[in-house]
Order: structure tokens, then C-alpha cells, then sequence
């Protein structure tokens, strides 16, 4: 590889006579798809400079090249071998029964990735309420989940939700002036 100035810009940029250019990503979806954590996690050992990129203190927004070498706590992160370097990502839906948590907090207990026990690092895409039943989906790919929830993306969501009472007027009034929960509307 050889490095030369961008005429545009002054900032140096690599060429590779030949070869295909290497994996670049951001460091914290590296961290992430090597199962280590979340993305969110990933950011917060970053700013805890508890990451370290070719025996540097990474920081946030830090790229991570293929051949680079990537430590959390002293620990060697390593990609996970794909054919033809693509990765395959585990889909699941799942009819969650009530009494399970949507959090991939294991020190919860009855958290739904241990309910699940799935070999690879999974998180659900959205939350069903502990005491509530009903379709999830969980994956293993943090992009999909990401382009589901964000709120700008404007996905609609839509609940069937049974009551203990009967569905009248006063009923439905009282419900579109909010319902209180730990003091709040």
C-alpha cells in the first residue's frame, strides 16, 4: 500500500495496487459484531479508555482497519471468521411468555437472552413489558435494529392490549387524558 495526497483535500489517502481494499468500520460496531457488547457499551469502554487500538487509548469515533489490534481491559478482540467476509446474522422470533424481561442485563434474573440461550450475542428489537406476552424478534445484527427503532425512521408500532374492565366512553376518555405510572403521565 502506498500513501499519497487527495488533490481536493491535502489528507493523505491509501491506495492498494491490485488488492481489494481492507475492512474498515467504526471501532465500537467492531467491538460489537465481535460479540463483546453493544454498540452503546462499546462507546462507554471507549470514553472509559478502557479500549486500546494498536496499543494506543482508542477514542470515540476511532476507525478500526482489518489487521489492527483492538483491546478492551487487555483482552485481544478478534473479528468472527465469515465466508467471503460476510457476515451471517441469526434472526429469531420469539412468542415471549409473561415473566420474562427484555434486557440483555444477565444479572436480571429471567432476562430473555438467557431465556433464550442462544450461542450467539443476540438482543431483542424493541421491549415487551415483563408482564406482557406476545411477538418479538431478536437478532444478532445491530444495524437492522438500529434502522427498526430509530425514531426518525417513523415505524409505525401497533399493540393488541386486553383490559380487566369494560371499553366504554368514560373509559376512553380517561385513557386519552394518560395514564399515571410512579406518579407520572
Amino acid at each position: 500500500a502506498s500513501t499519497r495526497r487527495s488533490a481536493d483535500s491535502g489528507v493523505p489517502r491509501r491506495q492498494f495496487s491490485g488488492r481489494q481494499e481492507p475492512n474498515v468500520m467504526r471501532l465500537n460496531k467492531f467491538i460489537s459484531e465481535s460479540g463483546w457488547c453493544s454498540r452503546r457499551e462499546a462507546d462507554e469502554l471507549i470514553s472509559q479508555q478502557r479500549v486500546m487500538l494498536n496499543g494506543e487509548v482508542a477514542v470515540t469515533g476511532a476507525k478500526w482497519l482489518e489487521g489492527m489490534t483492538v483491546l478492551v481491559d487487555g483482552n485481544v478482540i478478534t473479528q468472527k471468521p465469515t465466508a467471503k467476509n460476510k457476515r451471517k446474522h441469526v434472526y429469531i422470533a420469539l412468542h415471549k411468555p409473561i415473566g420474562i424481561t427484555c434486557t440483555t442485563d444477565e444479572a436480571v434474573d429471567g432476562n430473555i437472552v438467557n431465556f433464550v440461550d442462544h450461542r450467539e450475542r443476540i438482543f431483542p428489537i424493541g421491549r415487551l413489558d415483563k408482564n406482557s406476552e406476545g411477538l418479538i424478534l431478536l437478532t444478532s445484527n445491530g444495524d437492522i435494529v438500529n434502522q427498526i427503532l430509530r425514531s426518525e425512521n417513523k415505524h409505525e408500532k401497533e399493540y393488541l392490549v386486553g383490559v380487566n374492565k369494560p371499553v366504554n366512553d368514560v373509559f376512553l376518555r380517561a385513557m386519552a387524558r394518560g395514564v399515571r405510572i410512579h406518579h407520572q403521565v
